[in-house]
């Protein structure tokens, strides 16, 4: 049976009454039917884990809808109505999570009565520890304030994500200033009627700027703005929600918010995320200082008493030793990846890579430059989906450009999650890319953010809402789409869809060059990633201090402290880059997961071929023991059970090494 995707507004005034009542609508269907288990619940427990996984589905329909258009909507009053439908969303979901009767429900099933179905048995066995965790077994005042923390909670979160988002910081320059950027970057910002040329903290504005532009003053001025973003607005409602995810986690009996958030991911406990960040921070000293050299070296030929090299001049002479010592032009490459081309080659490779088709449809969307497709199984090898060949199996929408208003990262959204015989999986892949030429790095970025829309539309063809999508442990949720990055980098697949504006495919020794210049930085990177990780970490252990008696660190202070531990670039004074730090909202204490991801990420990609990406055996298999399955199995046993044995950090240790 083909089930039929959402029917978007068709109008931008219809938007409004739209977004009310599919939040409406969805939180109504979803209490019916936990009323109705509180109430008369059926006898056959896995029909009362069906009802309960249904009312879950509509719940997360109405949070999805919310989170996504409250981020891309080019509507202000439509993202406050969807914010607010996201906050309902919330108060539903910690109700429902704080009833005992409920609970009492799902505490009353004999495990014996759902062994026969191992996804049943695998979604009461999280169902009741969701509900522990919830502190449902807590006297009625705790529950009580138990609620209020978490409804505010997401008021922090919400108005943390607006105000990065909203924070658009600019820089005006006269032309001059400018040289060293590249033409059509050039073509795309035209001077004003005061003779300036405006560039915003925007990443397709920011990012070329500071890597290309001859001006010291002009890299410094926009790299000042891009880690002011954000500040000084967001640092109390930051502390705040860091003081009550401490309170949330203490009151149901964890020492700290990382071990409560870790209790539920691969890593286990939270004392484990430094340790990971002590070894990751370890194997990446020595690749580290091997960058920094011929970094530091480069900078004194114009600064010769220079000691390190700033962070507003980083960018910059990375890109002088990659063009001067690795005979790597980022403007020459930037001509090989036309935004219309690129897209059109992700879609031809992922669809090769997975038998899949992708149809552009003409249906209605939030904004003209968002364009959709339904996604079909391409052959007889499966394609991930249940269903027969030529039915389309999901619909994805690419949302790649730069807007006001518009969330300001790069992120997969869930629009619905999918389940055979109940609704289609929906996703959107939200970025903010250049209209023309793009940096490889983005193009990097988007084969690895398609890879989350990938896995959920494939993962989006079983049973159970709870299983569906992106459902892993979060600290392996990157791994798929960080494996797929590679593939972005690889000449064979490039030349199928890089090229310059006289059709020359991009030269696969530009390619190799392009390699070893990304092996270059890596050791910066990869220690950089682990000041963020230290971040996202110690400001939310660093709460449990005040329960000691200890004075809790100021932010910026704790920043400059992990920066100077962890990376490998100083602090710029008088800046607060975590201030729009996004991932303190989302991932709280566990931004750790890229790296942990990456690690494993690394290993999968050991299983395929370099000489041939596309081969079919392997590529089908890791499709559909990796992707298809969604959260149906641990992480760790869907890693074992494609590679053959456990996990390893083997692979991981000879890239970062050579």
């Amino acid at each position: 049976m083909t089930l039929e995707p959402l029917d978007l507004p068709t109008s931008t005034d219809a938007w409004p009454a739209w977004v009310e009542e599919r939040a409406e609508g969805e939180l109504a269907r979803a209490r019916d039917l936990v009323d109705a288990l509180r109430t008369a619940a059926p006898s056959d427990p896995v029909e009362v884990l069906r009802r309960w996984d249904r009312a879950s589905g509509h719940l997360g329909n109405a949070a999805a809808a919310g989170s996504l258009f409250g981020n891309v909507h080019p509507s202000e009053a439509v993202r406050d109505l969807a914010d607010r439908a996201e906050q309902e969303a919330s108060r539903l979901a910690t109700q429902w999570s704080l009833d005992r009767e409920l609970y009492d429900v799902f505490a009353a099933i004999d495990d014996a009565a759902v062994a026969h179905d191992p996804l049943a048995a695998r979604l009461l066995a999280k169902v009741r520890a969701d509900f522990r965790r919830s502190g449902v077994d807590k006297a009625e005042a705790t529950r009580e304030r138990i609620a209020a923390i978490r409804d505010r909670i997401t008021e922090l979160d919400q108005e943390f994500s607006r105000v990065t988002r909203d924070d658009v910081r600019t820089v005006r320059v006269t032309p001059d200033r400018l040289d060293g950027m590249p033409a059509d970057w050039l073509a795309a910002h035209p001077v004003d009627d005061e003779g300036l040329v405006t560039v915003t903290t925007d990443y397709p504005d920011s990012l070329p700027v500071r890597m290309f532009a001859h001006d010291r003053d002009v890299r410094r001025e926009i790299t000042v703005a891009f880690l002011q973003r954000g500040w000084p607005t967001t640092e109390p409602l930051l502390v705040e929600l860091f003081t009550l995810r401490h309170e949330l986690a203490t009151t149901v009996g964890y020492p700290d918010w990382p071990s409560y958030d870790a209790d539920v991911k691969m890593i286990g406990e939270g004392a484990a995320i430094p340790a990971f960040i002590e070894r990751i921070a370890a194997a990446a000293a020595g690749p580290m200082e091997r960058d920094l050299g011929p970094l530091l070296e480069r900078y004194r030929q114009d600064f010769p008493d220079a000691t390190e090299v700033p962070v507003h001049d980083f960018p910059y002479y990375e890109e002088l030793v990659r063009s001067e010592q690795l005979a790597v032009d980022s403007q020459r490459v930037r001509t090989y990846f036309d935004f219309t081309k690129v897209r059109q080659g992700l879609l031809d490779v992922t669809g090769r890579l997975f038998e899949l088709r992708y149809e552009e449809v003409d249906v209605p969307v939030w904004h003209e430059e968002v364009t959709a497709y339904d996604v079909f199984r391409a052959g007889a090898g499966g394609g991930g989906g249940k269903g027969p060949e030529g039915e389309p199996i999901g619909r994805i929408y690419l949302d790649l450009h730069p807007r006001d208003g518009k969330y300001k990262h790069a992120a997969q959204f869930t629009l619905t999650d999918g389940v055979a015989g109940e609704q289609a999986p929906e996703g959107v892949l939200v970025c903010n890319f250049a209209r023309g030429l793009m940096e490889h790095d983005h193009v990097v970025t988007l084969f690895h953010e398609f890879g989350h829309l990938l896995h959920h539309v494939l993962a989006g063809q079983g049973d159970w809402f709870r299983f569906a999508g992106v459902a892993t442990e979060w600290d392996f949720v990157e791994a798929p789409s960080q494996m797929l990055e590679e593939w972005a980098w690889h000449a064979d697949v490039l030349r199928t869809f890089a090229s310059d504006e006289a059709g020359e495919p991009i030269p696969a020794d530009l390619v190799a060059a392009m390699r070893a210049a990304d092996d270059y930085g890596k050791g910066i990177h990869t220690r950089t990633q682990m000041f963020y990780a230290s971040m996202s970490y110690f400001f939310h252990a660093d709460r449990a201090a005040a329960d000691r008696g200890e004075e809790v660190p100021d932010l910026t202070g704790r920043m400059v402290e992990l920066q100077q531990r962890y990376g490998a670039l100083p602090y710029l004074p008088g800046t607060h880059m975590f201030a729009s730090f996004g991932h303190l909202a989302g991932y709280s204490s566990a931004y750790y997961t890229y790296m942990w991801s990456l690690v494993i990420a690394k290993d999968l990609f050991s299983a395929f071929d370099e000489s041939d990406l596309f081969r079919a055996d392997v590529a089908h298999r890791y499709r559909d023991k990796i992707l298809v399955p969604g959260g149906s199995a641990d992480a760790a046993d869907l890693v074992a059970d494609f590679l053959g044995r456990p996990s390893s950090f083997d692979a991981y240790a000879a890239w970062l090494a050579r």
